[in-house]
């Protein structure tokens, strides 16, 4: 074996994002020939957040390891099958009292991945370092993984392209999360890194961010509360696939997808 297919998913927003995805991701898996399948699934349920029958959805579709964010906590299901699945992680850097776990090794093909998850801290929760705690899980976790992929839940494209060099060539694939956007910066960094600023969502496009678009309007012109629901329309699948070369020991090959579904 000579190389590895990774393809990661962006945030899955809204049941219908979710039920499009259950039944595109194993032709997607067939077309770009991926052996492993990271989803950053922590808009899937109904509302907000993730709860389990969202997650088991996810992993019976082909998902190997699902990544979340700052709405982890949104279902309080979803606490116990934190602790209890080694495919679905949170942010590493929430406190160590948190339900679950911040990383995961899992087999493919018999190479040890190890999948790290992390929340970006400008703009939003005051967490620990991003930067200490991935350094950390990297230190403790040496000679136990042959490759690694990280998943930067974060808001400032700043801190993500920084996070990206900070581990060029310590974390193979390097992938943002979270503002739901898919960047144009899909790249393989000096130190042989595979990176995008953020993936981009499952959701619809007709939207702001996955969410109706009169709605987000109103709260931006009138400055009061509303309620957000998902918009309906057609969808848009937005991810990257990424070849890892075993023997050069580096990504040699990146691929965006970007799919829309009447």
């Amino acid at each position: 074996m000579s190389q590895i297919r990774i393809l990661t998913i962006g945030d899955v927003v809204g049941p219908a994002a979710l039920e499009k995805l259950s039944t595109a991701l194993f032709p997607l898996k067939n077309e770009y020939k991926a052996d492993f399948v990271v989803v950053n699934g922590e808009n899937a349920a109904p509302g907000n957040g993730i709860d389990v029958p969202s997650a088991k959805t996810l992993l019976f579709s082909g998902t190997d390891v699902i990544t979340t964010g700052n709405h982890i906590w949104q279902k309080k299901d979803i606490r116990d099958f934190l602790c209890d699945s080694e495919q679905i992680i949170r942010p590493a850097n929430f406190p160590p009292s948190c339900p679950g776990a911040g990383y995961t090794v899992r087999d493919c093909l018999g190479w040890r991945v190890l999948v790290i998850n992390v929340m970006g801290t400008i703009y939003m929760e005051a967490l620990e370092s991003p930067f200490a705690a991935v350094d950390r899980i990297l230190e403790r976790e040496r000679g136990r993984y042959d490759l690694a992929i990280l998943d930067i839940h974060a808001e400032a494209t700043s801190e993500k392209i920084a996070l990206g060099h900070y581990f060029d060539g310590r974390i193979s694939v390097i992938i943002g999360t979270h503002t739901h956007v898919p960047t144009a910066d899909l790249r393989i960094l000096p130190g042989g890194s595979g990176y995008i600023t953020d993936l981009g969502m499952v959701g619809p496009e007709e939207s702001v961010l996955g969410i109706k678009t009169d709605i987000i309007i109103e709260k931006l012109t009138t400055k009061m509360p509303v309620r957000f629901e998902v918009a309906d329309g057609p969808l848009m699948l937005c991810g990257a696939c990424f070849t890892f070369d075993t023997e050069k020991k580096c990504v040699t090959e990146v691929q965006q997808i970007i799919r829309r579904y009447p």
